[in-house]
């Protein structure tokens, strides 16, 4: 891909559609892909958590003494079943959660979603900047993606000018 190819500015780095059908850019890196995205759910475990017990049952049914199997399988889909939580927050409310906990006005900000313990609850890792050009503050806000409620106390700092 040569430089004319592509442009950098301060909105990033665009790559013109042809040229990203060309090289067969994954969709996922692909600037010109645009619209609404979900995360996917965690409690689709309970899904992984369901073939465990069909596996815990297969085992006590065809292994002669089977049950030592049969409680990993069990013990396993257990663990599945209270690790499915609800993701009840998505990344827009975790960043407009997070924006109410700083006392500056946010400019960027990006979400993560993240897993906490475990029972691997859900939560968001939001790193917002300041609405100043360049930024002089940036903070970290962790949001709980079950609950909504602003977890951990926010890490602010200030951004040294350049």
């Amino acid at each position: 891909m040569s430089d004319e190819d592509r442009r950098v500015d301060r909105e990033g780095i665009h790559i013109d559609r042809e040229v990203a059908e060309s090289v067969s850019i994954d969709s996922e890196l692909d600037s010109n892909v645009a619209g609404p995205f979900r995360f996917p759910e965690p409690a689709r475990r309970r899904v992984s958590a369901w073939v465990l017990v069909g596996f815990a049952v297969v085992a006590l049914l065809t292994i002669e003494g089977g049950w030592p199997v049969a409680v990993v399988f069990a013990g396993l889909a257990v663990w599945m079943f209270a690790s499915a939580w609800p993701l009840r927050v998505d990344e827009h409310e975790a960043l407009r959660t997070a924006g109410t906990a700083v006392d500056f006005p946010v400019g960027h900000a990006s979400a993560t979603l993240r897993f906490k313990g475990w029972r691997s609850r859900p939560r968001w890792s939001v790193v917002l900047y300041s609405a100043a050009e360049p930024p002089d503050q940036r903070a970290l806000v962790v949001v709980d993606a079950v609950s909504g409620e602003i977890v951990e106390l926010p890490y602010l700092e200030r951004i040294a000018p350049v």
